[in-house]
């Protein structure tokens, strides 16, 4: 063997270096972006930050003018007295909780349910009316909930379903909005590692729920956030009217609109309305961010 193989053959390999593209920034520059972005997340946190503040204030600094961000003398006095008031009702408060989170998880669950299924047969299956049947989708996510509401409640008293859960429920789970976010995204699967599975003996709901659910997990993650907000803060009172059957934000607006005497109680009320979704975002924001990134929420 000749020296020049020999070294070849002893000398190990090494992976060639990549240089880093450094961002055709200037150091002023960074610090300009890092400055607005701060100020945009000072001015997305102001409200929350006011609206937890208010909460904590006594009732004279509630009406102190000009108002002040913190409160100086931070009290619970306001929670105490709003548990105070739901507990005079004639309705308990755990049942206006026990509403909410029934109608909050069974119309989540199912929306779920059945947003990703169908977005599994419009992503990875050819039949004829699929394109027509998605541009539907895609229209009908122009129509807001005031758009379609008298015609939802038609169709729900011929059901004989007004002043039930299942008013609130079974809209959810026709949202359009789930099955588009699930079908854009199921669309980035690779079809080869569903023919795979299928090779290997895998039935279709074996490959839906064992392969594709976990690979979207960012999708129907951030769905679960925008269903449990949707459903959270819904008042419920166009389709139900059994006080027992009420929601949670429905009672705590009748007591925000009690007067100057539960400004206190209704700064409250805010709180307790928002702090579900807020923890819900909080503990998912990295799936929103992922689903946002990667799904191509485009035509």
């Amino acid at each position: 063997m000749s020296r020049r193989k020999k070294a070849a053959v002893e000398k190990p390999y090494r992976k060639p270096l990549i240089k880093k593209r450094k961002p055709n920034r200037s150091i002023a520059g960074d610090i300009a972006l890092y400055l607005f972005l701060i100020l945009v997340a000072v001015v997305m946190a102001f409200p929350i930050i006011y609206a937890v503040s208010s909460a904590l204030k006594p009732l004279d600094e509630l009406f102190k003018f000009p108002p002040r961000v913190f409160a100086q003398h931070p009290t619970l006095d306001n929670f105490s007295d709003l548990f105070v008031t739901m507990g005079k009702s004639w309705v308990s408060f755990s049942r206006y909780l026990f509403n909410t989170v029934f109608i909050t998880a069974v119309g989540t669950a199912g929306h779920l349910m059945i947003a990703s299924m169908g977005a599994f047969v419009l992503a990875k299956y050819e039949f004829p009316g699929n394109q027509a049947f998605f541009k539907i989708v895609t229209v009908a996510m122009m129509f807001t909930g005031y758009v379609t509401q008298i015609p939802n409640y038609l169709i729900l008293n011929k059901l004989g379903w007004i002043d039930t859960y299942w008013a609130i429920i079974v809209p959810a789970f026709a949202s359009p909005m789930g099955l588009f976010l699930m079908k854009q995204f199921m669309e980035g699967l690779p079809t080869s590692l569903i023919e795979a599975a299928k090779i290997d003996g895998a039935n279709e709901w074996k490959v839906f729920s064992g392969i594709v659910m976990p690979n979207v997990k960012p999708a129907w993650m951030t769905l679960i956030i925008f269903s449990v907000q949707a459903l959270w803060n819904n008042k419920a009172s166009t389709y139900i009217y059994s006080e027992e059957r009420k929601t949670l934000v429905y009672a705590l607006q009748q007591i925000q609109s009690g007067g100057i005497a539960r400004t206190g109680q209704g700064a409250a009320v805010l709180v307790v309305v928002m702090i579900v979704p807020i923890i819900i975002f909080i503990f998912s924001e990295s799936q929103i961010l992922e689903t946002m990134a990667s799904s191509g929420l485009k035509d």
